[in-house]
């Protein structure tokens, strides 16, 4: 059997046989490709919907996410949270948080969402709740970093999802001169070998690796 070599039209396909994107997720990605740089870095309809319908089967009480970007996955998380719940999310770049803050009141999420400007590794420590779920996708060459402070937080039970541990492809064979492709394989080979947790890698988008703490 053949691997389908048309990303395109499987991404066409996929769309096209998921629920549609609602009207402020959709207004939100046209604003990011309209006028922020790397708009790429987008969560996206796919991935989006994957993230909503985990949140909404987990029903958590606490979200954390770490990078928000323009907040489209912190949308999407955060409708999945139980009566009374928060999510909690940090992003580096605090020139992108009008636009985050705009589309979370359009979402009427505002009162359910903190958003917190800094580096996550700073930020990070001095974070106090405890978390049923954590969404990982900022700075690359960080995440065992971020892994080793928010492993402690999350709840027995709780997960933690992880974006663009695939690379790309490229981790698959790291050149030896790619340093963040040769960080995500060490970073999938640290989590599979962690006995404190299960995960399954799977080939969402550019690969989510999905953690649940034992």
């Amino acid at each position: 059997m053949e691997l389908f070599s048309d990303a395109g039209a499987l991404d066409r396909y996929l769309e096209e046989h998921s629920q549609e994107e609602d009207p402020v997720l959709s207004e939100l990605a046209r604003h990011t490709y309209l006028k922020e740089v790397h708009p790429r870095m987008l969560s996206g309809h796919i991935l989006g919907s994957f993230l909503s319908l985990f949140s909404k089967l987990l029903s958590p009480e606490r979200i954390l996410e770490i990078g928000t970007y323009t907040g489209y996955s912190a949308i999407c998380l955060a409708r999945g949270l139980r009566h009374g719940g928060k999510l909690t999310t940090i992003e580096v770049n605090d020139e992108l948080r009008n636009t985050a803050l705009i589309y979370f009141q359009k979402a009427d999420l505002l009162d359910r969402i903190e958003l917190i400007n800094g580096d996550a590794l700073h930020v990070l420590p001095t974070l106090k709740d405890s978390f049923d779920l954590v969404f990982m996708d900022a700075h690359k060459d960080d995440y065992i970093s971020y892994y080793n402070l928010v492993i402690d937080k999350v709840k027995s039970g709780g997960y933690i999802l992880v974006d663009n541990v695939l690379w790309g492809g490229k981790v698959i064979n790291p050149n030896s001169d790619d340093s963040t492709t040769k960080t995500i394989d060490k970073f999938n080979t640290l989590i599979t070998a962690d006995q404190r947790v299960e995960n399954l890698l799977l080939p969402v988008r550019d690969g989510i690796m999905l953690i649940k703490k034992r």
